[in-house]
């Protein structure tokens, strides 16, 4: 979804997320063995997100909400869709623009700056990128069940259908819900009610928001 505003993904980076393996800059274990290396890694993405701007296919999702009750379940940890005008945004991955206390995954924090050792939270235990790592419980995946439970429309963007629980979502929604999938380089099929439309997110989008406001 935010590819084409400039933010690298797992997938387009074979395997590497900017030049890192992913278990050394996105696991607990990662953090334990090289807290530093960490820290900088999410502060450079931090400091990305404030060069990028959303791209046409978040603001046509935004321009969803003047006809429809939209809810963005987002694999993401970027902040665009807000910043497109969507209102209404499940993070699954956590953000970004957050940091938690090591001690109690609660104290979540807004923090916009770098966060480096010795950043500690009230109590002094050290804090943390509020991001959802590899092994680690993805904290709001009972909330995006129970919005897909009752979802009229589901739409599915840019995403290789690897990464679970995410991946696992589109299972929830009802058996005739009409499911769109866009991506370039589609990885399902043969679900019922389903329309691929192998297109990038910006046109993808567009096509969608042109069929639903028929």
């Amino acid at each position: 979804m935010s590819a084409e505003s400039g933010i690298k993904t797992f997938r387009d980076a074979n395997g590497l997320w900017e030049g890192h393996d992913v278990m050394e800059v996105a696991t607990p274990e990662g953090f334990k063995a090289n807290p530093a290396l960490v820290l900088d890694f999410y502060n450079q993405r931090r400091r990305q997100l404030f060069e990028v701007e959303p791209n046409s296919a978040h603001y046509d999702l935004a321009k969803l909400e003047n006809n429809f009750k939209v809810t963005i379940i987002t694999q993401n940890v970027d902040n665009l869709h807000e910043r497109a005008g969507s209102s209404n945004v499940v993070h699954l991955h956590g953000e970004l623009l957050k940091v938690r206390s090591t001690a109690d995954e609660s104290n979540i924090q807004e923090w916009q700056t770098d966060l480096v050792i010795g950043d500690t939270c009230q109590k002094g235990h050290q804090l943390r990128p509020h991001i959802v790592w590899f092994g680690e419980d993805v904290p709001m995946i009972e909330k995006a069940v129970s919005i897909c439970e009752t979802a009229d429309v589901l739409i599915i963007i840019g995403t290789s259908m690897q990464v679970y629980p995410a991946a696992g979502l589109m299972n929830y929604v009802p058996e005739d819900t009409p499911t769109y999938f866009i991506d370039p380089k589609p990885t399902i099929g043969n679900k019922k009610n389903l329309t691929v439309i192998a297109e990038s997110a910006t046109i993808g989008v567009a096509k969608i928001l042109e069929t639903l406001l028929k």
